[in-house]
């Protein structure tokens, strides 16, 4: 039988938070709460580890929910991210073997991306300027790519640069999250190369992501459930505030709480 990884007691606190999180996100409820998985992960086991277990359990919902958009997607915009995508996420594996050996740069550059999102979803950005009749062409589609699964290869959060490339197109609502939902189970599934090579996915992890993969399903259902019932306005607030307290602490390497209550 497989044995569960020596992780601390606080690796399931923080695990349980991050998969609830991510499913309701997968259910269509808030804006980017999966985000926050890598990051709040990080705080107790190495960052690495943290990945590798979020992308197969990214994998395993994905696998569950696109199926329904299969049929509904933008095949240029989906085709010019995803050849944008193939070099980001061989450039994400290269940075990723860089910084596996210096645990602390890595939560660093984690914190900063997480930081960098949180003031994304906060503050205001221009739209670019397009005609509404003509799609973005291809070398811009292709540079939001590479950003996207740069980003997505690292922290699991490359949708920012897909979305700014997606929206002033104004796509149907079907057409745009069948994209977005096509083009990141294929790039999830692209990943896994990159993180088997580096020995990121490794048989011990099994048992781990088998307890937490029916948590972030039934997390999955209740973000469909809380979609058509509840404003997400105030759980975003929450998230992102999380999400902007872990990057800060993942940045400067000490806890928080004892920076501003010393002992």
């Amino acid at each position: 039988m497989f044995a569960l990884p020596a992780y601390p007691p606080l690796f399931w606190v923080t695990a349980v938070i991050a998969i609830v999180l991510l499913g309701i996100t997968k259910g269509g409820f808030g804006g980017g709460a999966g985000v926050i998985g890598t990051p709040l992960m990080s705080l107790v086991i190495p960052v690495e580890d943290a990945a590798a277990l979020l992308l197969v359990l990214l994998i395993i919902i994905d696998m569950a929910t696109v199926q329904h958009y299969r049929h509904h997607f933008h095949r240029p915009s989906l085709t010019n991210l995803l050849m944008g995508s193939v070099f980001g996420i061989i450039i994400g594996g290269l940075t990723f073997q860089i910084l596996i050996n210096n645990e602390q740069a890595f939560k660093t550059v984690i914190g900063v991306l997480a930081i960098l999102y949180v003031l994304y979803r906060i503050l205001p950005l221009p739209e670019f300027p397009i005609a509404e009749d003509k799609p973005f062409f291809r070398p811009i589609g292709v540079v939001f790519g590479v950003i996207a699964g740069f980003v997505s290869t690292l922290i699991h959060a490359g949708g920012p640069p897909a979305v700014m490339y997606l929206l002033p197109q104004k796509l149907h609502q079907s057409a745009y999250v069948g994209t977005m939902a096509l083009l990141f189970t294929t790039v999830n599934l692209m990943k896994l190369i990159p993180y088997k090579v580096l020995g990121l996915i490794a048989i011990g992890d099994l048992t781990t992501i088998l307890i937490l993969a029916p948590i972030c399903l039934l997390s999955a259902r209740l973000g469909i459930f809380l979609n058509k019932r509840f404003d997400p306005l105030w759980f975003n607030r929450i998230v992102y505030a999380l999400l902007f307290l872990t990057g800060l602490q993942l940045v400067v390497g000490e806890s928080l709480i004892k920076l501003v209550l010393p002992t």
